[in-house]
């Protein structure tokens, strides 16, 4: 028969590692960041495909492909590494809970909708999952999430195009910029930060004419960046 003695020292050592493995479990949760994904698959436009995926300690990338305008049998694809500002971090993990995390079937299934693009959103974490696929959702976070995924992958595809103008075709250079200017002025671009150093590389390119170097350096300075 066990003595009193050999009973506690049991104890002891039995909620050792039960605390143990409580404080291994609760470090592996703070370790794994959540990820909330945004996919969309949509043949008719320029990208086809994309998606955003989104880190809860702001890490991001970006992937897109598609057929390029010009010829229609060559592929383009881009792929972009950024770091995500804290404010569009927290509004895409606040909407990602909203919308409980995916769980459920977001799609309104409403008859006679166009079809906008196939779109998936995901959310993964250490305690759960979810994924869903819709046209048109009513859910009013799904529909926010959408709006701001969306403006964010028009930004980053104002950088891809950028960069192909800088080097192939400069005079094109100052159009897009231009159609940046006037979305920024209405708020749909998100993250220009995102795009900074092809901004920053135009505005330094002495064989770029001034008026556009001037526009990507308006850019700039509207974004916080300069």
């Amino acid at each position: 028969m066990p003595r009193p003695f050999q009973i506690v020292c049991l104890l002891i050592f039995s909620s050792s590692i039960l605390f143990s493995s409580i404080l291994a479990y609760s470090q592996t949760e703070t370790q794994v960041p959540a990820v909330v994904t945004f996919t969309l698959d949509f043949p008719a436009s320029q990208p086809e495909r994309y998606s955003i995926r989104v880190q809860s300690d702001g890490s991001a990338r970006y992937q897109s492909s598609g057929r390029l305008p010009a010829n229609p049998d060559e592929t383009d694809s881009f792929d972009l590494d950024f770091k995500v500002a804290a404010a569009t971090r927290q509004k895409i993990f606040d909407l990602a809970a909203k919308a409980g995390y995916f769980q459920k079937d977001v799609d309104s299934h409403h008859k006679g909708l166009a079809f906008t693009g196939g779109k998936t959103v995901s959310y993964k974490d250490a305690r759960r999952s979810g994924e869903s696929t819709y046209n048109y959702s009513a859910i009013p976070a799904v529909q926010e999430l959408t709006s701001l995924m969306q403006s964010l992958a028009a930004t980053l595809e104002f950088g891809h195009r950028l960069q192909y103008d800088r080097h192939y075709q400069k005079l094109a250079l100052d159009e897009e910029l231009k159609r940046m200017e006037e979305m920024a002025r209405t708020n749909q671009l998100v993250e220009v930060t995102a795009i900074q150093p092809i901004l920053d590389q135009i505005v330094a390119d002495p064989s770029v004419i001034n008026v556009t170097r001037a526009r990507a350096q308006r850019l700039l300075e509207r974004a916080g960046v300069h």
